[in-house]
């Protein structure tokens, strides 16, 4: 039994998962441009999932057995957890579109996931800066998060309002208010990341 155990690269980890949501969200634009197969795309994000799952467990395993983090525990294990949440909310919004048989997008859905993908796109660079300890980039990426974030939050209410004003359906509403709804949570749970980034920062820079 080695007294002191290697060093655990947790950062390698948030990386791995970041890269997961941005495959993710990649996904999600690409379902919602071209709106076929849904059964067979939202499978191939629900595997994204399943693996980022198994990636979280891994920080929540490594975080008991380590006792010394780069980083505080409490941090790791928030940053670990928005992530988390980003991705099964995306994986929600797309079971929803695949169970409900939706036949064709709407212009507010493909707007608010693309403006999603952007965003993953920016917290996989925050993540990367972090690790790098290029905090005032890491600060900038934040900065981002939260426009794009406030940017997602005028298309839900942009896309509710057309939802009531322009579908003759009660249950097609339903459906697609759900929809919206995870995304923009999606959006919030990203707006957290940030957050937790920024407090890092706060602490180390």
């Amino acid at each position: 039994m080695k007294l002191f155990p290697k060093e655990i690269d947790f950062f390698e980890i948030f990386d791995k998962t970041s890269q997961n949501l941005t495959k993710a969200a990649t996904l999600l634009v690409s379902l919602m441009e071209n709106f076929d197969n849904l059964e067979a795309r939202a499978k191939e994000i629900h595997e994204i999932e399943q693996d980022s799952d198994m990636l979280t467990h891994d920080i929540m395993k490594k975080l008991n057995k380590t006792f010394i983090t780069p980083i505080d525990r409490e941090d790791l294990y928030n940053l670990a957890s928005r992530l988390d949440d980003v991705i099964d909310l995306i994986w929600a919004a797309v079971d929803r579109i695949a169970v409900f048989k939706l036949k064709e997008p709407t212009k507010e859905g493909i707007a608010m996931s693309k403006d999603l993908l952007t965003t993953a796109e920016v917290m996989h660079k925050a993540i990367k800066e972090l690790k790098e300890k290029n905090y005032s980039h890491v600060q900038e990426h934040c900065i981002e998060i939260n426009r794009l974030e406030n940017r997602i939050d005028r298309g839900f209410r942009d896309a509710l309002g057309r939802l009531f004003d322009e579908i003759k359906d009660p249950i097609l509403i339903i459906k697609w208010k759900e929809i919206y709804e995870h995304l923009e949570d999606a959006s919030d749970r990203c707006e957290d990341v940030a957050n937790v980034l920024e407090a890092i920062v706060l602490k180390y820079a």
